[in-house]
């Protein structure tokens, strides 16, 4: 709006518009710009927010998440807290994100392919951030197999040992099976009776 004053003179001049606001300017139409303006700052989150859920879901196509893992990823792509728990949430109650199902998968992988122990089962299913509760149950229900299965690997892997004496056999096939879990004792024993149903002497004579 603009001020009217006379300094005495006839002519009658308009006297400069002072912003209200430090960096305002007068919006052309007389309203106020402020109130006029576009949530910007919202549209351009809400943006992030979606851009991000369509990542999950393409990721999800591919490769089955916990609930920790889907969180890591979606504030790794600049989504809030917030948000972020809010989708989670969403993605659970719709049957995408499934801790209890994912423990289930890997141990099924763990003892029908990789030929791993109870402790290597348990650090893979923290490592992909599966609750310690759920951890501890499914392990509870796996059979008290682990020397059988020890003894299963240690024999498909004496086979290819033929080259090396008892002694250095012995030790690379203990350590490959600890490796994949097994207790000391249960490693120790399945990699005997494997070299020893292989052939494999202490003295390093081999039986036909």
């Amino acid at each position: 709006m603009a001020v009217r004053f006379d300094d005495g003179d006839e002519n009658e001049r308009l006297a400069p518009v002072v912003p209200l606001f430090p960096g305002a300017s007068p919006s052309p139409g007389g309203g106020d710009a402020l109130a006029n303006a576009e949530p910007t700052a919202e549209r351009e989150t809400t943006a992030d927010v979606e851009l991000a859920e369509k990542a999950l879901l393409k990721k999800l196509r591919t490769r089955q998440l916990s609930v920790r893992e889907a969180r890591s990823m979606l504030l790794e792509r600049a989504v809030d807290a917030e948000s972020a728990d809010a989708l989670v949430a969403d993605f659970e109650a719709r049957g995408y994100l499934d801790d209890d199902r994912l423990a289930e998968q890997v141990v099924h992988a763990a003892t029908t392919r990789k030929g791993q122990g109870r402790r290597a089962i348990a650090q893979a299913l923290a490592t992909r951030g599966i609750p310690r509760e759920t951890v501890d149950a499914v392990l509870a229900e796996l059979p008290d197999d682990d020397a059988e299965r020890a003894l299963d690997f240690a024999r498909q892997k004496a086979r290819s040992m033929g080259s090396l004496d008892h002694d250095a056999a012995l030790r690379r096939l203990h350590g490959q099976l600890a490796r994949r879990g097994f207790p000391g004792p249960v490693a120790m024993v399945a990699a005997r009776q494997a070299l020893a149903d292989n052939g494999s002497s202490p003295s390093g004579v081999r039986f036909r």
